[in-house]
């Protein structure tokens, strides 16, 4: 790996501008949105993790107005391109008044697609336009995110990523634009979480921080993030009980600070192959990072033994064999979908990363996922 460590290029970096922090810290949220109802555009956006739709109690009463479009969103499948342009034409067809606020309530998958769609709210087109970095122009509108899973880092971060599936790239809107204007960081919401999931999404902050600290473009304050957020998840994958209140508390506020270290610097090898098995074999994106870690040995050893203590200690299940009996044509599409991420890529290895990640090199790593 590359040892010289290179500025970024995120000098001016944007967060989340308010967060309100505690146990039972989501009753604050009609009190937020009332600040920014008004006569003429009064419409709030609700976009809420589907699972809530049989189990409201587990975040308790929202506050929904008439004028409001309550929306229920699928994660059975992470955003797509034609998801998110389905969605919007969906809440825009109404005839309804202008929206007032967006407010994303969910894990990864929900409060990517919120920020999304208060992006596409004010810039028009298509979700396709806008992937990449800094190809959002105009403040998208005020959104609220609420996460019920801890990890992800979506919260915090300036991308909210989506497949697009004509052309297999996984990529998010990458944007000042795209950061949360408010979040509500209630550990009581992730009670409810299986115990599997809530280990993979954890492990999402902690990868994070591990591959922006390991590689060349970093600073200060990205790196600082990141060491607090590994030493909490420290705490939390090496304790008896890593769903205590404590420890869900601890993982969620390693979630925020994992998607600010990321925000000013980059993920390295871990998240590339991940993208690959969600684009090319529909796998999501906190699980995937878990099978492709235990491919890592050679570039990230000292974290790849240690990843296998806190799968140990919190005695949970990484699906394995998920490449056995793919066919060529399938590993060519792995490779592509793995190889278009440059800037993760030259971060852990340098501009030359081809040369070490052919495709025969890359087949490889995903023959032993």
């Amino acid at each position: 790996m590359v040892s010289k460590k290179l500025n970024t290029g995120i000098n001016n970096v944007r967060n989340v501008s308010r967060y309100i922090f505690g146990q039972g810290a989501i009753q604050e949220l009609g009190d937020i949105l009332s600040m920014h109802r008004g006569p003429m555009d009064s419409q709030v956006i609700f976009l809420v993790d589907n699972y809530f739709a049989t189990n409201s109690h587990a975040i308790g009463s929202l506050p929904v107005e008439h004028s409001d479009q309550l929306i229920y969103v699928s994660t059975e499948d992470e955003p797509t391109t034609e998801f998110i342009d389905q969605l919007i034409q969906e809440i825009t067809s109404n005839g309804r008044s202008k929206a007032c606020a967006i407010v994303g309530i969910g894990g990864g998958i929900t409060l990517d697609t919120a920020k999304a769609i208060s992006n596409l709210l004010t810039n028009g087109g298509r979700a396709s336009d806008y992937q990449g970095w800094d190809l959002v122009k105009v403040p998208g509108v005020y959104k609220v995110g609420i996460p019920t899973l801890s990890g992800t880092g979506a919260e915090a971060t300036r991308t909210c990523v989506m497949t697009n599936q004509e052309n297999g790239i996984k990529l998010g809107m990458n944007s000042d634009y795209t950061v949360f204007d408010q979040l509500i960081l209630d550990p009581d919401l992730t009670k409810t979480v299986p115990r599997d999931q809530y280990f993979y999404s954890g492990m999402d902050a902690w990868i994070h921080c591990i591959e922006a600290l390991s590689g060349s473009y970093r600073n200060p304050v990205g790196d600082s993030y990141s060491i607090q957020s590994i030493a909490l998840c420290r705490e939390v994958f090496n304790s008896e009980n890593m769903m205590s209140d404590d420890n869900r508390a601890k993982l969620m506020v390693a979630s925020y600070l994992g998607g600010c270290a990321i925000a000013t610097s980059y993920v390295g090898v871990v998240h590339p192959f991940s993208a690959g098995l969600s684009v090319v074999l529909d796998i999501h994106h906190c699980v995937a990072n878990c099978i492709a870690m235990m491919a890592m040995e050679s570039y990230y050893p000292q974290h790849y033994h240690e990843f296998l203590g806190f799968i140990e200690k919190s005695k949970v299940r990484i699906p394995n064999s998920i490449c056995s009996g793919l066919t060529n044509a399938q590993f060519v599409a792995l490779y592509q979908a793995t190889i278009v991420h440059e800037k993760p890529l030259i971060n852990a290895l340098g501009p030359e990363f081809k040369n070490t990640l052919t495709e025969i090199h890359v087949r490889e790593l995903f023959e032993r996922m």
